[in-house]
């Protein structure tokens, strides 16, 4: 079948993969969000169904579920899921994506074609523990697409293996997701369709990479009514729309900002605003790890608002609070064997596990409320949503070796 490649390494699937442009769009309303996602959707499709999966299912909103039997003797074993979204980030062109290998890398700035721009470990200081392996990069006009066709390919790469019947196994279910950059990954995602016991998303960082705590999130608009009259006789009497916004966020901890917090420190993000004399807004995400912290981020926001009303006259102001999602960490406590095996299986692979906070979301978090407990894997890639992306050979492979520990090791209990 044209498109499809078979007995071959995680990265050739990969860059077959990557050709396809299946960017996300957050304005177009529908599900998915761009046709061209149902491109890749039906190509892994035909893959799964020539390989011999079993109950493969691509549904009207371009969600793919198929499931590996388990071997005989292993049936009672638990069921384990692997899940990646198929979509890559609408910030940055998806469109002809074309790679640049660079085998045994050298440790250096990579020039990254004709772009002007150059991937330096200066900037990315990790490149220096990828030395000796076989670089992939962009060549600066487009993203790469590992963020999360790394993660697709290496489970795709699993199931062939799995599917020869040269490994024994418990029964073991795939997933692949559109929409999840646009925060929509989970939305018309069919936990009972899936059937898995557990999950893990491939959707990480580096190689050995384990993620199970994220930020609670939401987002927060001001909208800010003015009184505009003319200057001169402004006194007492006008009320700038885009001022009181400076004020509003004024009112904010100025340190507590995306650019000056790490690790498990929460912000407040002013991601856009727009104003005159007769009206202005504030558009905000705020992130927490921390219920309690989070909670008290959004009355923070609250007070403000009445603030601004007592001071200015009611309807001056006018706050929006809407939920995005919450961290995963209270759904994996109950079940903090996927952590543990995780961590097994990375060591097994010969890796160094890392086990990090996401400051950001995963359709992981959503599904764990959904009733499937899930966190999320590492795909050995770096610098994601941009053209400095970049990933090796090797960790691509050590994935796929981690993947297999994972099944050996719920097969065998």
């Amino acid at each position: 079948m044209k498109g499809i490649i078979f007995n071959v390494k995680a990265y050739e699937r990969f860059l077959n993969y990557i050709k396809i442009n299946t960017s996300s769009d957050d304005t177009s309303g529908t599900h998915p969000s761009t046709e061209t996602q149902f491109t890749l959707a039906n190509i892994l499709k035909d893959e799964l169904l020539v390989l011999g999966a079993s109950d493969v299912k691509l549904d009207e909103k371009c969600y793919l579920y198929a499931r590996i039997p388990a071997s005989a003797g292993f049936e009672s074993a638990k069921k384990i899921a692997f899940i990646a979204h198929m979509d890559t980030a609408p910030d940055f062109s998806g469109e002809g994506v074309n790679p640049q290998i660079f085998k045994n890398y050298n440790g250096g700035a990579v020039r990254l074609g004709n772009s002007g721009r150059t991937l330096d470990p200066k900037q990315f200081p990790s490149l220096l523990n990828l030395v000796g392996k076989t670089l992939i990069t962009t060549d600066g006009a487009t993203l790469l697409g590992a963020d999360d066709k790394a993660g697709v390919a290496e489970i795709m790469t699993l199931a062939e293996e799995l599917l020869s019947g040269n490994i024994s196994h418990g029964e073991v279910l795939i997933a692949f997701t559109p929409d999840e950059e646009i925060g929509e990954g989970a939305d018309h995602f069919d936990v009972e369709t899936l059937g898995a016991d557990f999950a893990y998303t491939v959707d990480g960082g580096c190689e050995g990479s384990l993620e199970y705590e994220n930020f609670n999130a939401c987002s927060a608009s001001f909208k800010i009514n003015g009184v505009n009259v003319h200057p001169g006789s402004a006194k007492d009497t006008m009320v700038n729309a885009s001022l009181v916004a400076m004020e509003i966020n004024a009112a904010l901890p100025s340190y507590e900002i995306p650019a000056m917090t790490a690790g498990y420190e929460g912000f407040y993000h002013l991601t856009s605003m727009e104003g005159s004399v007769e009206s202005a807004s504030l558009s905000y995400i705020v992130r927490d790890h921390s219920k309690e912290i989070f909670e008290a981020r959004k009355q923070t926001l609250i007070h403000i608002e009445k603030h601004i009303n007592e001071k200015y006259g009611n309807g001056t102001v006018t706050l929006t609070l809407n939920d995005s999602y919450s961290n995963m960490r209270e759904m994996i406590l109950p079940h903090m064997h996927l952590v543990d095996n995780a961590i097994l299986a990375a060591k097994m692979a010969g890796v160094t596990p890392s086990v990090e906070p996401i400051r950001g979301g995963t359709d992981g978090a959503r599904l764990s409320f959904m009733g499937l407990p899930c966190p999320n894997l590492g795909t050995g890639g770096y610098a994601f949503h941009g053209p400095y992306e970049h990933i090796t050979v090797e960790g691509m492979d050590t994935v796929v070796e981690i993947l297999k520990n994972i099944v050996g090791i719920y097969s065998k209990s």
